[in-house]
């Protein structure tokens, strides 16, 4: 079996965004494929949205399908793709249209934008990466295909209004585990030192299936003040936090290795195969054969990317 940690196939690459000078974002029009079409991660905030084609999305650990008007955020640092498999050397062109930006330019404390506040839940969820569906898709959509990469103000004025939608938008939903984005957070910002290493501790031993009065007591607090203070910070209960781990366990095995389904199964703590079924189709949506058929089409993109820029 091979080292998960080792595999190269599941390391992201860190693509360099430059704002152009005078503006406050980067918007693009991309073709498929093309060098930036690839598993990477940014510093930057990235609304990506699907002007045509389908195939895959892919957010943190959260693999889906994607269609024409899709319309998605993607937070600091989080990795994403979309692949469209099965185009041999033809090129999608306009497939995407993609703006990146820093999230502190909008909602900075000089108050420069004051009344983005309301933007903070939003910024927050798109740790998980968003995407907005319905209505909102539909409108946030015209706004995009209307702007450019023109440093205009009335550029400027659609940002704010398309930023002023999203964030009083109800009609989302969030893709990537809590899991997957405590492990991301770990790794880089360190913000509360009881948190963290509650996840860490988690993270290194949820295989052993510590109780919540194990980790409680690693961080000094008692069980009631411990489940109350990983609920705030984390968003989820300590029973749906250790689940997570499992699936996420599980989503990288899947992934990294060719172990069978069934071994991996209890190799992530999982008691028996049905309840792993269920719990894999109900929270990512599809069975673990399908997704690691779909994840083999995400790796494969890089290759693909590689070859392709070879040739151009």
């Amino acid at each position: 079996m091979q080292d998960p940690q080792n595999h190269p196939d599941m390391h992201a690459y860190l693509e360099p965004v430059t704002v152009p000078p005078g503006h406050s974002y980067l918007w693009r029009l991309d073709d498929y494929p093309w060098s930036r079409n690839v598993w990477n991660y940014h510093p930057e905030f990235e609304l990506h949205l699907i002007r045509h084609s389908t195939g895959l999305v892919y957010v943190g650990d959260y693999i889906g399908q994607f269609e024409a008007g899709q319309l998605i955020l993607v937070g600091a640092n989080l990795p994403h793709n979309w692949v469209t498999p099965g185009i041999g050397n033809r090129l999608l062109a306009g497939r995407d249209i993609v703006i990146q930006f820093d999230a502190q330019k909008f909602t900075s404390s000089d108050g420069a934008f004051s009344e983005l506040s309301d933007t903070d839940k939003l910024f927050s969820d798109a740790h998980r990466g968003v995407e907005f569906l319905g209505a909102t898709a539909q409108a946030g959509r015209q706004i995009i295909e209307s702007m450019d990469g023109k440093g205009k103000l009335s550029n400027l004025s659609k940002m704010l209004e398309l930023l002023d939608l999203l964030s009083s938008s109800t009609e989302t939903r969030l893709l990537a585990s809590a899991a997957f984005v405590a492990s991301n957070r770990i790794k880089g910002q360190k913000e509360h030192v009881v948190i963290e290493k509650a996840l860490m501790y988690l993270q290194d031993n949820f295989l052993e299936n510590p109780s919540l009065a194990d980790v409680a007591d690693q961080v000094g607090l008692s069980e009631s003040a411990f489940s109350r203070f990983f609920k705030h910070k984390t968003g989820n209960t300590f029973s749906e936090h250790m689940v997570s781990l499992r699936l996420w366990m599980a989503s990288k095995l899947l992934i990294e290795t060719d172990q069978p389904v069934t071994d991996i199964c209890f190799e992530a703590g999982f008691g028996n195969i049905s309840n792993f079924n269920r719990v894999f189709l109900r929270k990512l949506g599809m069975t673990p054969s399908k997704y690691r058929s779909a994840s083999g089409l995400r790796n494969h993109s890089i290759t693909q990317e590689q070859k392709w820029n070879a040739k151009r």
